[in-house]
Order: C-alpha cells, then structure tokens, then sequence
C-alpha cells in the first residue's frame, strides 16, 4: 500500500471511530448553533408557529434585581447577568401561549466557546425538573402566570467560569426549536467563595468582603526598618474589567474544560501577568529607564493596566513586583477568587534554591561584586489566593502564593505557583508548584565568605535571621498592617523551624556549608550600625557601634560602602567610601558616626532613594572580618488630596491635590494621576515645572456613581522624584 492511500485511510478512520475536535480555548469564540434541528423529512403543513415559542427572556439582571443582589455582583459594571457558580439564580421566559407541562417540553442549554462538548462541560443541558440537587445544573419552576413562566436554575459547583451562551430549546414531534443567538441573554458565571461545595469557599464573611469584594486596597514597601505604604485601585467591578480578565485566560490558550480549577487559572496566569515569555500583560523594568512608557511607580491601580492590554493586546509598559501583583490581584477578585496582596521583606532571590545567599568578600573585607550572584530585595510582592488542593494531600489547601513577577522559570514559563502556604512553612517542598522557590525566598541564609591565597574558602559569618524578616498584608476591614510571618515559619531557632528546615532537606532542598570551608566565627567583638531616618534631599549619618568583649586591646580597620541600589538588591553605583581606624579598649563599646551629605546622592538617586550600607571591619590582630550589611530608604514627601462639596452619588464634587516641592531643585515633566473606583476613571495632568520650595495645586470635578465610603488615589512622577503618593477615603 502506498503512503498516500495509507494516509487516505486514517482521515476516513480517525482514532476511535470520533471526529477530532480544535482545541476549545476562546471564550469568545463562538459556533453556529441552528434555529432548527430536524427529526427527518418535514411533513407538508408543518409550521412551527402553531408549537410553543419562546417570545421574551427575562435574566433579572439590573443591580437591584434579586440575582445580582443574591450572588454579590451588583457592584460590577456590566448589563449582564453575572452569577456565582453552585448558587441558584432566576430567569423569567414569555411564551407564545400558556405553557402546558403534559405536552410541552423545553430545555435550556448553555454554551461556551466555538466547539461546544457536553463531557467537557462546554454544553450544558439544563432539563426541567421537580427536584434540585445542590451544586448540579437543573432548573425547576418556581411560578407559572399567564404565558409566563419563573425558573429558579442551579448551576454546577464546579462548572467552567466564563461567559455562557444561552439558548430555549422547545422539542416537537418533527424537530427542535431554539431560540436566537441573543446576546443580552449571555450569563457570566464566576467562582463562589459563599458556596460551600466550590473549591474556593471561605466561610468568614469579613474575609470575603475584604479578600474578594473590596475594590481598593493597600500594599506595603520600602524597608523593613522604615515600612511604607501606597493606595491601589483594583477596580475589579470596573467596566470592561471582567472581558478583560477572560481574555487573558484566553490569551494563555487555557483549555476552557480547565478554567473550573483555580489551581490551573491560577498557574497560567501567574504567566500572562508578565510579558517574559508570551507577550502577556506588563513588561517589566527594573534598569530606571523607562522610555516610551509608564515608570512603575506612576501607576494608581489595575484599571488602566487591564483595559489597555485589553484594547492593544500589546504588553503595557513598564512594571515591578507591586504592579505585577496588584493587577494579579485584580484578575483573581474579578474572577471571584479570594486574594490578597503580600509583602516580603529581606526577601531572598536565590538562583539555585539552595536556602544560601552567597557572599563573597575579598582580601580586604569588601563584597566581591563580580562573584557574587545572589541578591536581597529591600522587599518583594507577591499574591496568595485561597482554594482547597484535591491535587495535594489533606491539610494543604487555603493560601496559596503566586507570583506573577518573572525571576526565574517554572516548567519552561516564567511563572509561580500555586505553593502551598502551609507546605511552605512544614518544609514539605516537594508538593507542587514551585515551593522551594518560595521556600528560599522567606528562609535562606546569607553566608559570608573569602577565599584564602591558599585556596580555602573561609566562612566569616552566617545570618540566619535576616531573609524573611517580616511577612505582611493589609488587615481586614481597615488600611492597616498585619503580620503574617508566622504563616510562612516558624520562629527563627525554635524546634519546629528546625525541623522545618530538616523536612526541606529532605525532599531535596540543600542547606549546607561546603566542605572545603572553614567556619571559625568572630566571638570576642560585636559589631552593629543604624542609619538615622532622614528626608529626601537632607544629610543623615550612619553610626557604627562596637562591643569588645575580651580583657584585650583590639584596633579596627572598618569599611563603609555606601550604594545606590534598585529595590531588588542590585547595586547601581557606589557613592560613599570610607575607611577609618579605630581602637577597641577590653570590655568596653565605642561608637562612630559618618556623616552622608545629600550632595553625595542626589545626582545618582534611584526611583525609591533606596540605599545598601554594607560595613566590614578586620581584627588587625587576629585577622577576624566582622561583616554586615542594611538596607535603608529616604523619607518621601506625599500628596495632599482633600474634597469640596457632599460626596453624594450623582452629585457634582470637587477634588483638590496638592504638592510642595522639597528639593532644593525645579522638578520637571511632572505628570499627575488621580482615581478613585467608582468616583472617577484615572485623569493625568502633565506639569512642566514645580519650582524648589513651591507648592502645585490640581482642582478636578467629578460625579460619583455609588454612595458609600470610598478611596482617592493620586501619584506624582517625574525623573528626579518617583513614589509620591496619596489617598483619600470620601
């Protein structure tokens, strides 16, 4: 047999006898779906008239009606329905004629996506029926008046979540009838964190207002001896913001038989969030130039992010860690999935996950910066979101971190997550996705070490408490922070952190010194150093303290580096050295102080006046480094917002932000942002000038559209002051 007839024979017999169906995995793709679907031959006489039809569809689907009301989505933005999955909802169909259940029989069907299958959850057949089970599609009359009939409708716990198609099928003894496509009758269905029987159910009622309901919220930066905080705009209910959010699943290509499992949402959008690998929402930059876009630092929220990746199918330009997780943490809220943003401060990027932050110092005491790879990021945001984890033995469901910052690759993608919170703190990395990642991110050590002319590597300290320091989020119900380190580790030292990190070991994680080391630490002399807090543009010192413990006469030869550092870790110059002797008299402490002159700074200032002291001091006799490193950010001056007039839905208000210039430097190309969900849509007013000392006053009106306690948020940028930020709750 030739191969052409060969391959004749296997298109006429595919696999299984079955026609091979396209991938399905476009919800907004659509098929063609037949007014009519005949038995057979049509007898003559046959007309469809004189059968039931359905005249009218009624989804209750305004804000105030009883289905958004019922199922918490009377806040989106959208003239559709949009209900929670396993939750029953109501719709009301006119027929032509009064429904007579002996002889009529109709069925709904929804549909998603262009190749609709029934076993993949892509068609659905909603029988009428006398009975409702929780959790599984049906439908069931609940009031029959004139040619009307009320269905009360159960839709399936765990169903696709997406935007379904639907359709009144009427059967006769010649064919089936169907309505038209008709797209006011579309029906979103979102995940339910008030179903018990969905995956996401969270049974505290404050949480999921807080984790899911709230459309503004707050992340934390700066340092963790000077925490920061800033407003964001999630704007999950905006308009146009659930499309968007669906497209993105479209855009990772995601299986729509898939999108019922947070656990796989969750993976692939952890992907799309950036743009590393597939083009996907935010380009990241990390470099300080940011040309032909938005600095990461200007943006107020998620809404402007969503719908221009929504309009240009383009990556928007530029992000960092807090914008990648604020517009994650918008897609999950919108889709229905609690989430909450987190921050790690001292937070650990370990290239080989082996809970060791290398550095490496050369003969005089100084980090090798050519060698040493490993770096600290003054803090790092991430998301958790709340799902139980059929994949993952028991105990292991509730928060679960993703990460949609690229740092390094998961399976091919830069990409992170789901881990398991809970694993995470057990040490059992060994459960997907990603775990020892966010293990090393919150419990590496940093290990100091030289090498010797010899060849020895010679460890001169080990920090084990400095990674992970503190773990936070926003608190319920108010703008404040809340700890949540303990979530992640236990205390440092106790047994169980121990035997955490025992766990982690043994399912492959290394944590160990290598054995051409020495290891003969500096006990007889303490050392320690504060940078005192200061404003932007002033002049603040740095004061090193040591303690000689022994009954000998010791001199120092210290060592301070000063440098202009991006948050994450990564040196951009060094701007202050200084070295200077000191002697250490037995049993005593001595303290000096180094004075940091703003002219020292100011020209290679980075978006954060973000600075990394690193002070290193030898034992002149005994040859003992004693090493230590801080990282410290500047005082940044804020916004000033306040109102005029009622904040009254429908009314006309006014909105005033006002900014006094601290340098004692013309700020140019100064650009404005102002937002507030459901007050105003973001509005930019660029500025060319702010002279020193001088004070910019920025008068916009507004009408808001709900009543209710909301949030201001205002940004100032330009390139010699970024992170000025605002808010105001009307």
């Amino acid at each position: 047999m030739s191969e052409t007839t060969s391959t004749k024979k296997e298109e006429k017999l595919p696999l299984n006898w079955r026609r091979a169906l396209p991938s399905n995995n476009s919800n907004a793709e659509e098929n063609l779906v037949p007014e009519r679907e005949v038995f057979g031959l049509i007898p003559r006489g046959f007309n469809p008239e004189d059968y039931l039809r359905v005249a009218d569809i009624h989804m209750f689907k305004e804000p105030h009606e009883i289905n958004k009301q019922q199922h918490h989505t009377d806040q989106y933005y959208s003239p559709k329905l949009i209900v929670r999955r396993g939750q029953l909802f109501q719709i009301q169909i006119d027929f032509n004629r009064p429904y007579k259940p002996g002889t009529d029989k109709f069925w709904l069907e929804y549909l998603i996506g262009r190749y609709p299958q029934q076993n993949k959850g892509t068609y659905i057949p909603v029988l009428v029926g006398d009975e409702l089970n929780p959790g599984e599609w049906g439908a069931k009359i609940t009031h029959k008046e004139n040619n009307s009939i009320r269905l009360s409708i159960m839709s399936s716990a765990s169903c696709i979540v997406g935007k379904f198609r639907l359709y009144v099928a009427v059967w006769t003894p010649f064919g089936i009838l169907r309505t038209v496509r008709n797209s006011e009758t579309d029906t979103y269905i979102l995940f339910n964190p008030w179903s018990q029987q969905d995956t996401v159910f969270l049974d505290d009622e404050k949480e999921r207002e807080e984790y899911v309901l709230n459309d503004v919220g707050v992340i934390f930066h700066g340092d963790v001896n000077d925490i920061k905080l800033r407003s964001w705009s999630y704007g999950q209910f905006e308009e146009n913001i659930l499309d968007a959010c669906l497209f993105l699943m479209d855009k990772a290509e995601l299986e729509l038989s898939g999108r019922g499992n947070p656990v796989k949402i969750c993976r692939v959008a952890s992907a799309v969030i950036n743009s590393r690998d597939d083009s996907g929402v935010i380009a990241g930059s990390w470099d300080n130039t940011y040309t032909y876009g938005v600095a990461p630092s200007a943006w107020t929220g998620s809404v402007d992010i969503l719908l221009e990746y929504y309009s240009s199918k383009q990556p928007v330009r530029y992000g960092q860690c807090w914008v990648f997780a604020g517009v994650f943490n918008t897609f999950l809220r919108c889709l229905g999935i609690p989430a909450r943003v987190i921050t790690n401060y001292s937070s650990a990027h370990d290239n080989n996950a082996n809970l060791q932050l290398d550095l490496f110092l050369d003969e005089e005491g100084k980090v090798d910066t050519k060698t040493t790879k490993d770096s600290i990021w003054n803090y790092h945001c991430w998301n958790e979101a709340w799902m139980s984890r059929p994949d993952l033995p028991v105990g292991f469901g509730g928060w679960q971190v993703v990460d949609g910052t690229p740092q390094e690759t998961s399976d091919g993608m830069y990409r992170c997550g789901p881990a398991s919170v809970q694993a995470i703190k057990h040490g059992h990395i060994c459960f997907q996705f990603d775990a020892p990642f966010v293990f090393a991110e919150v419990n590496s050590d940093i290990v100091y070490s030289r090498m010797e002319k010899s060849g020895a590597q010679v460890i001169e300290k080990i920090d084990m408490t400095h990674i992970g320091k503190l773990i936070v989020t926003k608190e319920i119900g108010g703008d404040g922070m809340m700890d949540i380190t303990e979530e992640y580790k236990f205390q440092e030292g106790s047994d169980e952190e121990r035997l955490a990190l025992e766990t982690a070991v043994m399912y492959g994680v290394k944590k160990q010194i290598t054995q051409d080391t020495v290891y003969h630490p500096q006990t007889d002399v303490d050392m320690d150093f504060q940078v005192q807090k200061a404003i932007l543009g002033s002049d603040f010192k740095v004061t090193i303290t040591f303690k000689n413990k022994s009954h000998n006469y010791y001199s120092a030869t210290t060592y301070l580096s000063g440098n202009i550092v991006f948050y994450t870790g990564v040196m951009k110059s060094e701007f202050k050295k200084h070295t200077f002797s000191v002697t250490l008299e037995p049993s005593s402490s001595s303290t000096f102080d180094v004075v940091i002159k703003s002219s020292e700074y100011l020209s290679e200032l980075l978006d954060q006046a973000s600075f990394h002291f690193f002070v290193t001091a030898r034992i002149n006799e005994t040859g003992k480094i004693l090493a230590m490193q801080k990282a410290t950010v500047l005082e940044i001056p804020t916004l000033h917002i306040k109102t005029q007039g009622e904040t009254v839905a429908g009314r006309e208000m006014s909105v005033i932000v006002e900014f006094t210039n601290p340098l004692k430097q013309t700020l140019e190309n100064v650009t404005l942002r102002l937002e507030g969900p459901s007050v105003l849509r973001t509005m930019k007013k660029d500025f060319r000038q702010i002279p020193a000392n001088s004070t910019l006053i920025w008068e916009v009106k507004c009408t808001p559209k709900r009543p209710g306690l909301r949030k201001l948020i205002a940004s100032l940028n330009c390139d010699a002051l970024r992170h000025v930020y605002g808010s105001f709750s009307t």
